[in-house]
């Protein structure tokens, strides 16, 4: 069982590169969720993360949406990204298991979700771009 429960985190990683608007360009390894089983999961009960990785939420279409801290241990920057990449908002060291809702502000893509302080630490703002294969630049 135990085995079982590791294998379902296990999931192949894909490089996403965040531009900042100043030029500079940090990557990071990304699991992409990109169907409803994989965004509900998330990062759940998950306990640690490493500093060059994250996980990436594609809605498959742009809408308004709404992210939570439901039996997610982790503090988290959330990163809500527009359909040609840029960075909408984001949402800075969000409280562990929390189930209060974080919305998007506008319609959005996708997603990205890394370790809480990472945004600030890069200097990663909302204009920013993400580059990546789902978004169209």
């Amino acid at each position: 069982m135990v085995a079982l429960a590791g294998a379902a985190y296990a999931q192949a990683l894909e490089v996403l590169s965040v531009v900042t608007q100043g030029g500079q360009r940090q990557s990071f390894q990304v699991e992409v969720a990109r169907n409803d089983a994989d965004r509900a999961q998330g990062l759940m009960f998950r306990r640690s993360m490493a500093p060059d990785r994250g996980m990436l939420f594609d809605f498959g279409r742009v809408e308004p949406v709404s992210m939570w801290m439901q039996n997610t241990y982790l503090s988290l920057d959330m990163l809500f990204i527009r359909q040609d990449g840029t960075i909408a908002r984001i949402a800075a060291n969000t409280e562990p298991l929390s189930t209060r809702t974080i919305p998007s502000g506008e319609p959005v893509l996708a997603v990205l979700e890394l370790n809480a302080g990472t945004a600030a630490r890069l200097g990663i703002k909302a204009g920013d771009r993400i580059e990546h294969p789902l978004f169209k630049q």
